[in-house]
């Protein structure tokens, strides 16, 4: 026996909103009865697959994730941050190499920290 991933819940004080970040974030549409003042919006990741599950609750968030998403962008790792950036988010850190590795480690509007890694396109030019 084992577990299915439903969702992964993300605590927040504006669940509409920061749904809709991470909508187009991934592309993936938010839930169609989902509205703008909901407590409780997903973002379904896959046909029948795990969401996004965003709650609202009254508390700021005030310290680092302690589980985060890593993106793997389909344009180029440089390409997907500056959409990134240009949407809402922000630098936290940046861990790129000159070779061409690392990620670049972002937040969203509410603060909490996603990486972006390399694409494939990125790893096959190294």
């Amino acid at each position: 026996m084992v577990s299915v991933v439903q969702n992964v819940a993300i605590d927040c004080t504006d669940a509409y909103a920061l749904a809709r970040f991470w909508s187009e974030v991934t592309g993936r549409p938010l839930d169609a009865a989902d509205r703008p003042g909901d407590p409780e919006v997903q973002v379904t990741l896959a046909e029948g697959g795990p969401a996004l599950y965003f709650h609202q609750v009254p508390e700021p968030k005030t310290v680092k994730n302690r589980l985060h998403l890593c993106l793997r962008p389909e344009t180029t790792r440089e390409q997907e941050v500056e959409r990134l950036l240009g949407i809402g988010a922000t630098l936290v850190a940046d861990r790129r190499e000159a070779d061409g590795a690392g990620w670049a480690v972002l937040a969203d509007p509410e603060g909490n920290e996603f990486c972006v890694l390399r694409s494939a396109s990125d790893r096959a030019a190294y």
